[in-house]
């Protein structure tokens, strides 16, 4: 027995412990009972001691504690007991039944495995109450543990049973056996109760445990199910199948979604960040005097240091994100990379399988079956391992993207609360919103490919490696083809992305005069100029299409290049292998293999060019973050709060700066308590200055700033967030209603809340865009008045509201009697009236303070102060009992007549003004709810204008209930219909061509590999070199036709994409431009701007190339089916149940994730309007000191778009296991049916596998794709639908032509009964009116506000069509011609001018028919001619986007000079209510006398003087006429309601 040619193990053993000829060769295997008692039982034990760490770890970062009892652990615990006594037993069994007196020798076997398992099992049962109380519910070890130990136990059931049945022989053959078999009967019954208990033990590891008792974080019923998922669950995704489910049943909803995880939320990502960059930043001080704890917990906040530090340290260099990052979440990503490695290396062992495949089909009879099956099933094991692992890997790195994303958009948004003004003046809001969208993001986007850098280049190394030993030295030949066509590569991909950017500039281009044009679309329509613009849009659309038909040349030419890559890399390699040496014969193990290893290195070699761009780009975006986080913040000791101080605000001896000049300089201000103190100076004099220094703003230079208290403060310029009008003022604090109705009548906002459809529980748009100045104003004043401080610093609060409203507020809030008569309050103001009643004046001049004191002293003092009333008073902006009361004052103080003659001069000046601007604006004054005088100047104008047409506003909506439509947000999926259109507008023959060249292409493809094997084959080559070269020659041919058929098939599709996007842009602009007026009114300008950008450049360029991909994709499985089945036929019938398996994962993926996406992208602009938002209002903030609230809510809006990104990342997985899972099991039918279908052809067998191989990628691209283009074709639908809108009437008609060319020549107007409505369902607006006017009469019309004058303008214009009657113009009724005709042959002045960005000249004359003297004669009479000649550019001068650059006046002069170019026999006046400056207007009226004496004018007046002159009036009330006459007629009659306006007017 014991010889000692035995190894170590056999001694160990006492038997043999590897015996090939009974494992290997052989028909019927089996391993020997030494190796299954000690390789297959410490294989698995082995593993777990080495990964038991993995459980160490789990219980240190687990959050929950104390797992109830429960069946579950209980009986594990049981079990893994039994397990524990079996194996103590075992020892005792064999210490007692072997060795000393018995005749068995007792063997080192009998002691050492019962102790390795003893311990082991040890380990396990420890575990147990471990994980029970530090709440770990399922852990993966212990499962591949056990899984492991049943499995590899398999092979000993086998033995034991047999080795039992032959015992049961001996001892029932009838001769008496000595033998005691009591020792084999023990183990026999010993191993089986094992084997029972160790599957019970993987059956109970499959299940996850209970939920723990004590969680760090409530865990809700929304929690997410993976953190009670078992491990199983974990690494399947099933636990994701409900969520599916429910979206497949019904698109997903936001409350459908489950609760993040604790542990990727802010609360627990942020603190370890903190910790890491905080430490890095000490790490960069040389004085390490300041030690400070780790990032405290303060109610959950996070501090971050600043790394600009105190002036003191001197600092080495800036803190990078980069250390805290590595420090932060590396180790998940370590753990990931170990994933990635382990993937890398199985993916190559599929290839040496396969030819250990092919050398099997090749000695088919020789071999026994059993190695055929084992080969098939190791394929499918090793891809299925790695189909799990991946899945993990890819998880693991989404995860921490998620929490890179999320600590940095934290580190940034809690940094913008505290930057400096210097370094805000370095960037635009844009710049530091996009570090949070655009630098974040890209971090996200990267981590998943970051492994790529040592992965790629290990897959292209072991790839060689490989093939090298295939094929020697000839790999290098294939290797530099693959390495050139890098580079060349490289030189396209540079060239598209100058191409992408050109056609990103067009994009903008276009869209802005979209944009323009759309805005503007009233004033278009009404000069009939939409042709010239559509033109102007369809000439940078046809640079924009050069530009995409450019770039799909060079797209095809890169895909051509990949597609024919792989091929010539084969064909060098191949060619040189052959004719290198005689002696290098191709075999079919070779071919097939080399071509799979080739295969494996395309995917590293595309990546890696495309990975070092990406990492370039990051490097730029760590640079921005670190510059950002880097910068300079403001100093939070600039401003004391001593409490020992005599007055609660005061400034001694202060000098400050904005970051560069000194702008204030020996500022002395005290402020005492509950005392008003006012600034005042000219502009720009540092009033505002003064306040900023107060609150710690500026940088301080000098001098000692304190105030004690709490402080509120109210900008010059309102800052509104975007949320309800109420939450706007209470600004996070309890809503107190009896407080918050005082403070609201006191800042005069009750009118204006009334009036907002839902009162103060509207929501104001984004920068308060619903809101006109005077509202914003006044909300941020009840901001501060609610917020019930103890310091007000009141920043010109009055500047944007009418006279007596800030009259009120003064004297409500402000003043002495006010609500705020206790506090101490600061207040800029520019108002005279309100002086007198301060305590106390600082007068500002050029950054210092001139004089200070009361009123009276000032005004004697006759300095700084008086200079600054006079000045104030000359530019007359006050009213006239204002000017009285200061007239008192001052006169009051004594003898100061130059100041007194000054004020007389302005009370006449107001009293020529007072305005008989009452008609338009009496029903907005009652409206407000208290009369005063009116003015009329354009600043104060608006907050009256915004109440009087929120007024209007409101009574629609309550018409209509909603004015806008809500936008749907498609659901479900998309007709065929759409497809229908799309194919069409690409063209029947190019879609036809596009499939044909692609079927074309793999069968040359087929055709190509099917010769190799063919020519591998063949015997003969070997010794006839011309067949050799027929072979190659066949070879390179069958590439050739890929090569051709690969290019055009891409080019054309990609052709036909163009064709179709032009097709479609050219429908969609068509469509838009001839909508009816009231389709724009219904309809947001955002959402049409919208189709024009994003869902037109979907169809440029995201649809074709996911159609390219998804074409190329489902030829290529095609292509794999075909090859399959030709080489095996039998697997045809397993394609139809892996074909329904395949798709249902779709359908419920597709409809699952694009919900997803739609939530994901919805919730994540609120992170960045939130920011923007509070970059704009970060001073606010600080003033009130509610940057923590600020924090959270950011916070809260990022978890929030977490909760919707993770389960969008976990769809993906799902899909992605459950499609590879699917290509696995093709991968293993096509090696079964290869082996066990009797099979002869290596060639084939071998290449339907390496087909099957490629397939999982191939699936899981498909579904990827081609649910994106479900998604994307939505934007076809979109377009589609508003081309297919309806249309107001034709412009064109064929009778139009036989009008004269100067009809009408009378200009003789005429309504008859005419009826119009602005909307189907909406009441009349104008009720049968009818009047006649004489060509060459000039009429004026007036009526109070929505009395339809505006209405009647419309209509003549056909703006809006008639409801019943007509109007004709010289006897023609206007309803039976072209709309351009009608249009072009009336002129009118609008009331608000609209310009358009581009050159003068187009503005006036956009179809370039009139000359220039014609031109310059138009401006000449628009009095614009002197200014166009003080223009470097002259005519050509460029026109800012809607006229910015021209003054208000000089616009409505440019509408002026439209009209006398065009100058036909009928022009209408809509006067303008903002009016322009009192000379301007002159001007325009008397051009108006002079040069329209012919014609006919209708002049829409709010202003009676402008119309006393002219030869009849009409009146309108409620859409009909009350009165037609000539002035001097109504104003004899004191009935008449024009007599009563002009008296209101102060004209009779």
């Amino acid at each position: 027995m014991a010889e000692d040619t035995s190894s170590p193990m056999d001694r160990f053993c006492g038997s043999t412990f590897w015996n090939a000829t009974e494992t290997w060769y052989t028909n019927d295997p089996d391993f020997t009972p030494c190796f299954e008692q000690t390789a297959l039982v410490w294989t698995p034990c082995a593993f777990y001691w080495a990964f038991v760490i993995f459980d160490f770890y789990y219980l240190k970062a687990s959050l929950d504690r104390n797992i109830p009892w429960n069946k579950l652990n209980v009986s594990k615990a049981l079990v893994n007991l039994g397990l524990l006594v079996i194996t103590a037993l075992d020892l005792i069994m064999a210490l007692v039944k072997k060795g000393g007196d018995s005749e068995l020798p007792l063997y080192d076997l009998d002691v050492w495995g019962p102790i390795i398992k003893f311990a082991t099992f040890l380990l396990v049962f420890i575990f147990i109450p471990l994980n029970r109380k530090y709440g770990v519910q399922t852990t993966g070890c212990q499962f591949i543990f056990w899984f492991l130990l049943t499995v590899l136990s398999i092979p000993r059931c086998r033995t034991e049973v047999r080795l039992d049945a032959e015992r049961q022989k001996i001892l029932n053959s009838q001769q008496p056996s000595e033998q005691d078999f009591s020792w084999e009967e023990y183990q026999f019954v010993s191993f089986f109760i094992f084997f029972t208990f160790t599957s019970i033990m993987l059956i109970l590891n499959c299940f996850a445990d209970g939920m723990p008792r004590q969680t760090k974080y409530q865990r809700g019923e929304n929690e997410i199910p993976e953190l009670s998922a078992s491990f199983l669950s974990r690494i399947t995704y099933q636990w994701f199948d409900k969520m599916a489910l429910k979206g497949y049943r019904n698109p997903l909803e936001e409350k459908d979604l489950w609760d993040l995880r604790p542990q990727d939320s802010c609360s627990e990502v942020m603190p370890i960040f903190a910790h890491h960059w905080n430490q890095n930043v000490r790490k960069n001080y040389k004085n390490k005097a300041r030690v400070e704890p780790k990032a405290q917990f303060s109610n959950g906040n996070v501090t971050f240091e600043n790394p600009h530090g105190e002036k003191n340290g001197r600092k080495k260099g800036m803190a990078s994100i980069m250390p805290p990052i590595y420090k932060s979440f590396g180790g998940v990503f370590l753990f990931g990379a170990l994933m990635k490695l382990f993937t890398d290396t199985l993916t190559f062992a599929q290839p040496q399988v396969l030819s250990l495949i092919i050398s099997f089909v090749e000695a088919q009879e020789a071999e026994p079956e059993w190695k055929g099956i084992l080969y098939a099933v190791l394929l499918f094991v090793l891809a299925a391992a790695q189909t799990f692992i991946l899945g993990q890997y890819f998880h693991r790195m989404f995860i921490v993207g998620l929490r890179i994303r999320t600590a940095l958009i934290n580190a940034i948004y809690r940094k913008a609360l505290r930057i400096s003004n210097s370094t805000k003046k370095e960037s635009t809001v844009g710049e530091i919103v996009n570090l949070m969208a655009v630098d974040a993001q890209r971090f996200m986007e990267l981590t998943t490919y970051l492994n790529m850098i040592w992965s790629a280049p290990l897959q292209i190394g072991l790839a060689l490696y490989f093939l090298w030993q295939q094929l020697g030295p000839s790999v290098l030949a294939g290797l530099a083809v693959m390495i050139i066509l890098i580079p060349v590569n490289g030189v396209i991909a540079s060239r598209i992305k100058t191409y992408q950017i050109r056609q990103m500039k067009y994009k903008d281009e276009r869209v802005k005069l979209m944009n323009e044009v759309l805005s503007g679309i009233k004033v278009l329509k009404l000069y009939a100029w939409e042709p010239s613009f559509e033109k102007q849009v369809l000439d940078i659309r046809d640079k924009e299409i050069a530009t995409l038909r450019s770039t799909a040349y060079l797209n095809a030419g890169t895909s051509f290049l990949w597609s024919c890559a792989p091929f010539l890399v084969s064909l060098v390699t191949f060619a040189t292998y052959v004719l290198t040496s005689e002696a290098n014969q191709l075999s079919v193990e070779k071919v097939l293999v080399s071509i799979a290893l080739f295969d494996l290195m395309k995917l590293p070699l595309t990546i890696l060019p495309m990975l070092s761009v990406d990492i370039a780009e990051t490097q730029v975006s760590v640079n921005r973050i670190n510059k950002f986080l880097n910068s300079e913040e403001l100093d939070p000791n600039s401003v004391l709060h001593d409490s020992s101080k005599p007055h609660p605000m005061s400034i001694e001896n202060g000098e400050f700066s904005w970051g560069d000049e000194i702008t204030l300089r020996n500022i002395n201000i005290e402020v005492k308590k509950s005392s008003l103190v006012a600034l005042v100076g000219t502009v720009g004099s540092g009033k505002s200055s003064v306040v900023q220094a107060f609150l710690g703003e500026m940088e301080k230079l000098a001098g000692v700033v304190n105030t004690v208290g709490k402080l509120a403060y109210v900008p010059q310029q309102a800052w509104i967030q975007n949320a309800t009008v109420r939450d706007n003022i209470l600004f996070g604090q309890t809503y107190d209603r009896k407080r918050y109705n005082k403070v609201i009548d006191a800042c005069a906002l009750r009118a204006d809340i009334d009036i907002l459809s839902a009162g103060d529980l509207t929501e104001i748009g984004e920068k308060g865009i619903n809101l006109s100045g005077g509202q914003k104003q006044r909300i941020s004043l009840a901001r501060a008045v609610y917020s019930d401080a103890d310091l007000y610093l009141l920043d010109d609060p009055l500047s944007a509201v009418d006279a007596h409203v800030g009259k009120h507020i003064f004297e409500e809030v402000i003043g002495p009697k006010g609500m705020l008569a206790r506090k101490s309050r600061v207040l800029v103001t520019h108002g005279v009236t309100f002086l007198p009643q301060v305590d106390s004046i600082y007068v500002m001049k050029m950054g210092e303070i001139s004089e200070s004191g009361t009123f009276d002293q000032l005004v004697k003092n006759k300095g700084a102060f008086a200079d600054f009333i006079i000045q104030h008073l000359q530019e007359g902006n006050e009213e006239e009992e204002e000017l009285n009361q200061i007239k008192r004052q001052i006169s009051s103080t004594g003898d100061v007549p130059e100041l007194l003659g000054t004020v007389e001069k302005a009370i006449k000046l107001a009293r020529t003004e007072s305005l008989s601007d009452s008609i338009s604006v009496t029903s907005a004054d009652s409206l407000m709810g208290r009369g005063g005088s009116l003015r009329r100047r354009t600043k104060r104008q608006d907050s009256h204008d915004s109440v009087a047409s929120a007024a209007s506003l409101k009574k629609k909506q309550e018409v209509e209930g909603k004015l806008i439509e809500t936008e749907k947000s498609q659901t479900g999926g998309v007709e065929f219909a759409v497809y229908k259109h799309y194919i069409k507008s690409v063209g029947i023959f190019l879609s036809v061509a596009t499939l044909v060249l692609n079927f074309v292409f793999q069968a040359f493809q087929i055709g190509s590999n099917l010769w190799l094997t063919q020519w591998a084959n063949d015997q003969n080559v070997a010794n006839d070199t011309g067949l050799r070269d027929m072979y190659l020659g066949v070879y390179g041919a069958f590439g050739f036709g890929q090569v051709v058929t690969g290019y055009l098939s891409t080019l054309i599709l990609s052709l036909g994409c163009v064709y179709s996007a032009r097709y479609m842009h050219n429908v969609l602009l068509h469509g838009t431009l001839r909508w009816p007026m009231e389709m724009f009114d219904i309809t947001p300008l955002g959402r049409i701007v919208n189709r024009f950008s994003k869902d037109v450049d979907t169809i440029d360029n995201t649809l074709p190339l996911n159609l390219r991909v998804v074409i190329l994709q489902l030829f290529a499985v095609l292509a794999t089916i075909v090859v399959i089945s030709l080489s095996t036929p039998i697997f045809l019938a397993v394609i139809v149940p892996i074909a329904f398996l395949y798709y249902f994962a779709q359908r419920f993926y597709v409809a699952t994730s694009r919900q997803l996406m739609r939530l994901e992208s919805v919730s994540r602009s609120p992170i960045y309007s939130h920011f923007s938002e509070t970059v704009t209002g970060a001073s606010t903030i600080r003033a009130y000191n509610v940057g923590d609230r600020f924090i959270e809510e950011s916070d809260a809006k990022v978890d929030k778009n977490q909760v919707c990104k993770y389960p969008s990342v976990i769809a993906n997985r799902w899909l992605a296991i459950r499609l590879e899972m699917v290509g696995n099991l093709i991968i293993l039918f096509a090696s079964l049916f290869a082996v066990l279908g009797g099979q002869t052809n290596p060639g084939l067998v071998g290449l339907s596998v390496s087909y099957a191989l490629q397939v999982t990628q191939t699936l899981n691209w498909l579904v990827r794709m081609s649910s994106d283009i479900e998604t994307n074709i939505v934007s076809v639908e979109r377009i589609k639908e508003y081309g297919e809108t309806k249309q107001e009437a034709p412009w064109e008609l064929e009778q139009d032509k036989n009008k004269p060319k100067n009809w009408p020549q009378e200009g003789h107007v005429e309504f008859q009964n005419f009826q119009v409505r602005y909307r189907e369902g909406l009441d009349l607006v104008l009720r049968g009116v009818s009047f006649n006017i004489k060509g060459g009469e000039k009429v004026g019309i007036v009526g109070r506000t929505g009395a339809g004058k505006s209405s009647l303008t419309l209509a003549l214009f056909r703006i809006i069509e008639a409801a019943g009657g007509r109007i004709s113009i010289d006897g023609v009724d206007i309803a039976s011609m072209g709309l351009h005709m009608l249009r072009s042959r009336l002129t009118i002045i609008p009331q608000d001018p609209v310009l358009f960005s581009g050159s003068l000249r187009i503005n006036l004359d956009p179809f370039e028919i009139k000359t220039d003297d014609e031109i310059w004669k138009a401006l000449e009479l628009s009095h614009l001619k002197s200014f166009v000649k003080s223009l470097a550019a002259g005519l050509n001068h460029e026109i800012a986007e809607g006229g910015e650059n021209l003054s208000v006046g000089q616009r409505q002069l440019v509408c002026l000079a439209r009209a006398l170019l065009r100058k036909t026999k009928v022009l209408v006046l809509d006067e303008a209510t903002a009016a322009v400056d009192l000379e301007t207007d002159d001007l325009i009226q008397k051009t108006i006398r002079t040069e329209f004496k012919e014609c006919t004018v209708l002049t829409i007046a709010h202003r009676l003087n402008t119309i006393l002159d002219s030869d009849k009036v009409i009146v309108l009330d409620k859409g009909q006429i009350t009165e037609f006459a000539s002035p001097t007629e109504l104003l004899d009659n004191p009935k008449s309601a024009f007599y009563s306006m002009a008296k209101d007017a102060n004209l009779v």
